[in-house]
């Protein structure tokens, strides 16, 4: 018995000027409160995913979520932070809290306000997520872009295989109402570069890298005892938390050893091979970073993951459709909110609420999410519980 996902909430992802931190924290965990079916006064845990590394002045903000409702002051509140996997951060940390007893009902929220600066600040701000002592100047388009000439050099120009992901996620984002950029993509624009399609790190295209987005998501996770009480509940079958080094330097960076070893946990803690899995949501922060974490988690051998693209595996009719959401690269990458919107649009797959996302017979999701060069690794596995 896991403890269980009963209500969630989900802001649009975008350049919301007009939304502050407090308003994005609120509306998404208003709504996922609203979904489950409770009241704040029933909530005794609190935890916020948030990164901020000076993109807001927030500094101090596990308390905002408070805020929001009378009935939440005086419950204890947390703020995590992990880089790009702030949000399933605060989402281990909540399931920790659960499974030793201390909380019954546990809100989580996971949030960024990115585009009060301009990009060059932005850059600056993520880049705070990287070595300093060896890495420090060099932006995180930079470090993929390093990343992906690397496994161009080993195994060969996989140019175009980066731009059919691109593809894949515009139009499955096309789906989702929720998405920062509905637009479809084709595959002549990802692949040329252009003024509308400029390299930003090379061999890396506009087309490559996620987008810069402020968003809210939320859930409500109870303890396994209380699932029956609510309407839907969906269940962590497993979950695993890795973390790796971060100097780049002492990693071979042309494979992903933490996602692996986080896929290999999170399999056998659940009794079950990627053939069983119906979806996957996973950290596409850079079209290379989705195509290397196919072959992280078994999709492909090292150096072939391209194979996955090819065949139509991760396609949205194929055996295993990767990101039907849109992923960071349509979607959008609030960082601290990401993780908990991956585990959003998991539950809505596994309660057949996902509408035009919907995958057919969904019965176990796969989430994996990333903070850094593959250093933060938190991987799930979800169903609807029985």
């Amino acid at each position: 018995m896991q403890p269980c996902i009963t209500g969630w909430g989900h802001t649009k992802f975008g350049a919301l000027r007009d939304r502050s931190l407090e308003d994005l924290i609120a509306e998404a965990a208003r709504e996922a409160l609203d979904h489950a079916g409770i009241g704040a006064e029933q909530v005794d845990g609190i935890w916020l995913g948030h990164f901020n590394s000076g993109m807001v002045p927030d500094a101090f903000a596990s308390s905002l979520v408070i805020g929001m409702d009378e009935d939440l002051r005086f419950t204890p509140s947390t703020r995590c932070e992990n880089a790009c996997a702030s949000g399933s951060a605060a989402i281990y940390s909540a399931l920790n809290a659960i499974r030793a007893g201390e909380t019954k009902i546990a809100l989580v929220v996971g949030v960024e306000k990115m585009t009060d600066l301009d990009t060059a600040g932005v850059t600056k701000a993520l880049a705070g997520a990287s070595y300093q002592k060896e890495e420090s100047g060099v932006s995180f388009p930079q470090i993929f872009g390093r990343i992906a000439g690397q496994y161009f050099q080993r195994f060969g120009d996989q140019a175009d295989t980066l731009a059919r992901i691109a593809v894949k996620n515009h139009a499955n984002a096309m789906a989702n109402p929720l998405a920062h950029m509905q637009k479809q993509v084709s595959f002549d624009f990802a692949s040329t570069v252009s003024d509308k399609n400029p390299m930003i790190a090379e061999p890396l295209r506009m087309t490559d890298c996620s987008l810069i987005s402020d968003g809210a998501a939320a859930l409500v996770i109870v303890a396994p005892e209380l699932a029956g009480e609510f309407p839907r509940a969906v269940t962590f079958r497993s979950t695993a938390q890795v973390n790796d080094v971060m100097p780049m330097s002492r990693r071979d960076m042309t494979e992903l050893d933490g996602p692996r070893v986080a896929f290999r946990q999170a399999f056998d803690k659940a009794g079950v091979t990627l053939d069983d899995i119906s979806f996957a949501e996973v950290h596409d922060c850079f079209t290379i970073a989705e195509l290397m974490i196919y072959e992280a988690m078994g999709l492909a051998p090292v150096g072939q993951g391209a194979r996955a693209v090819a065949d139509g595996t991760v396609m949205r009719d194929g055996r295993l459709p990767v990101n039907l959401s849109g992923g960071l690269k349509a979607k959008g990458h609030p960082v601290g909110a990401t993780g908990v919107s991956m585990h959003v649009m998991a539950a809505r797959q596994l309660t057949g609420t996902a509408e035009g996302m919907q995958a057919p017979d969904a019965e176990l999701g796969l989430v994996f999410n990333m903070g850094g060069s593959a250093v933060a690794n938190y991987c799930s596995v979800l169903e609807a519980a029985k």
